[in-house]
């Protein structure tokens, strides 16, 4: 039996959820067997229930349980949880949280609405926390957008930013005012949509709430067909998600190979080659490369003499191998079947 096998079956022995927390990645990882990984984990789930505080335990599991395409099993240890909890409501309020996080998590937001519902409920009859009140409000509204009831989802986020504009909580009323902005353009109504943004942005404001709100400046700018403007929103978002954290800049930066993406497959390669500069010059290293390569492959597309070689010269100076793959895509000619009649 190896070291951290005897180790595990100590701690599991012993009940102990912390331990097992700390111990999860390294053991589960050892297991190469799906048929033994299933039964470590219906073990682990048996104990992970009985926990004083069982969610980053649960939280776990669940994953394992998607990656094995089973995310129901992994969702009934919370629904376990939230039965155990019923005599307590705040501890059930705790619990059937989870229970609607793991249902968006996983993918069913109809089970989310159902269960955020049930918390609603609970909340406003027994709890009576405002704060606690609008934040369900503004979990449902993101469950009934992911399932296109986009003006339901505007009418309850209307509701949970007037209960944090009155509790003066202004960090979750400036990301209502996002949703907002977000569920505005959804609808094609653009103008509301940048003045709820506009509004954000007047306030002061954490960097990561004035990321998004760039991204979603930039989602109106596109959708007005704007792409200059769009691009500039997406730049501030960049320039400040640098000094935030790389979960964040790898958010903006995917968001603006989409956008660049996207331009590409439409065809309108110049407003591509034109605002590329402004990207390359905010890197040292070969990330500007890339960008300066991305302009001139959009002028390569667009027919422009000398072009390819230009293109050529900056590929053979970008060493990393996602940014190289990128561009081994995008140059790529796009397929393209017409029937004769």
């Amino acid at each position: 039996m190896s070291d951290i096998k005897a180790e595990w079956e100590n701690v599991l022995a012993a009940k102990d959820c912390e331990k097992l927390l700390e111990l999860f990645d390294d053991y589960i990882d050892s297991i190469e067997a799906e048929e033994e990984l299933r039964e470590e984990l219906g073990r682990l789930g048996e104990i992970a229930v009985e926990c004083e505080d069982p969610y980053d335990l649960l939280h776990e599991i669940a994953h394992v349980y998607a990656h094995l395409d089973d995310s129901e099993a992994g969702i009934e240890l919370y629904r376990r949880v939230a039965e155990k909890k019923k005599d307590d409501p705040e501890e059930y309020a705790t619990a059937l949280y989870y229970l609607a996080d793991a249902y968006e998590h996983f993918g069913m937001p109809e089970k989310a609405i159902e269960t955020y519902e049930e918390l609603l409920k609970l909340e406003e009859e027994v709890l009576k926390n405002e704060r606690e009140i609008a934040l369900t409000l503004a979990n449902l509204a993101v469950n009934y957008d992911e399932l296109g009831e986009t003006e339901k989802a505007i009418e309850l986020m209307e509701r949970a930013r007037g209960i944090f504009e009155g509790i003066r909580d202004e960090k979750n009323h400036m990301i209502s005012l996002l949703d907002l902005a977000h569920f505005r353009y959804e609808l094609g109504d653009y103008d509301a949509a940048e003045a709820l943004i506009n509004e954000v942005l007047r306030n002061p404001r954490e960097d990561e709430i004035e990321i998004n709100a760039r991204l979603v400046e930039a989602e109106i700018f596109a959708g007005r067909g704007e792409y200059d403007k769009a691009f500039r929103a997406i730049r501030d978002a960049l320039v400040k998600a640098i000094n935030v954290s790389d979960e964040i800049f790898g958010l903006v930066f995917d968001t603006l190979t989409d956008f660049i993406e996207g331009l590409f497959n439409e065809g309108s390669y110049g407003v591509v080659a034109e605002n590329m500069e402004a990207f390359a010059e905010l890197f040292e290293d070969d990330t500007a490369y890339f960008f300066r390569a991305i302009g001139e492959l959009a002028r390569w597309k667009a027919g422009e003499n000398g072009a390819k070689e230009r293109f050529d010269e900056l590929y053979s100076q970008v060493e990393n191998e996602d940014l190289k793959a990128i561009l081994d895509e995008w140059k790529r000619p796009k397929l393209s079947l017409s029937l004769g009649l």
